[in-house]
């Protein structure tokens, strides 16, 4: 199945059965949807939630109750700088530094009150959060098609900061787990556990991760638009 037909059916489902959330149109972005506030405490009830201090996180809306919850059970959240664009590529939420959790989870307020550091200032990723418009019960996802999800994981694999033992995991709504054969092209990153407002899955998935930055399938363009690709550049 090609991904962007996959991705055009979950997000007329979610719209048209009144599950999507604010922002609006759910299309061309990663969905909010009713109950992710539910999928977030789901995830907290989790092993590999409990035993992580560090924490990646993607800035979408669906995943805003995520990265609450993690700033007030004191864990450290890393989201990345939009597109990559700076050297100091990722935002550190520190709970002992932040005053208004609510404000600081938010894109406006990561933006204001999160402190820029490069990769080579950051801790061991115990957890990493993505954000989804598919996914399936192996472990497959499809984002919205731009890559910079994947391209994260790849940054943080080529400074040994994620490897094999990493937790990847995501939020959903139920419409948005497909009974598919989503194609899983070597930069995706499969996930450990897909959890919805009420189930989680170990999707014991059969797929690899990604060995670092998949080069292939970046432009020239796009490597001069992101400094931590010139460092790393073989």
């Amino acid at each position: 199945m090609d991904k962007q037909p996959l991705r055009e059916r979950v997000w007329d489902e979610l719209e048209e059965s009144g599950e999507a959330r604010f922002p609006y149109p759910p299309h061309g972005r990663i969905p909010n949807f009713a109950g992710a506030d539910d999928a977030a405490d789901r995830l907290a009830a989790t092993d590999a939630w409990q035993a992580a201090d560090a924490i990646k996180s993607n800035p979408d809306a669906p995943q805003l109750p995520v990265r609450r919850a993690a700033l007030r059970a004191g864990k450290t959240v890393y989201m990345a700088v939009p597109r990559l664009r700076e050297a100091e590529c990722f935002l550190r939420l520190d709970p002992a530094e932040t005053d208004d959790i609510d404000h600081a989870t938010t894109i406006g307020g990561s933006a204001e009150v999160g402190v820029q550091v490069a990769p080579e200032a950051m801790p061991q990723i115990d957890l990493i959060v993505a954000g989804s418009v598919a996914v399936t019960e192996g472990g497959a996802r499809v984002g919205k098609g731009e890559g910079y999800s994947d391209l994260e994981y790849g940054v943080l694999q080529a400074f040994d900061l994620v490897d094999e033992s990493t937790t990847v995991v995501t939020t959903v709504h139920e419409r948005q787990v497909v009974d598919a054969d989503v194609p899983v092209d070597a930069h995706d990153v499969p996930l450990d556990l897909v959890v919805t407002p009420d189930r989680t899955v170990e999707t014991e998935t059969p797929h690899d991760r990604p060995a670092g930055v998949d080069w292939t399938v970046l432009s020239e363009e796009r490597i001069e638009e992101i400094p931590v690709l010139q460092t790393l550049q073989p």
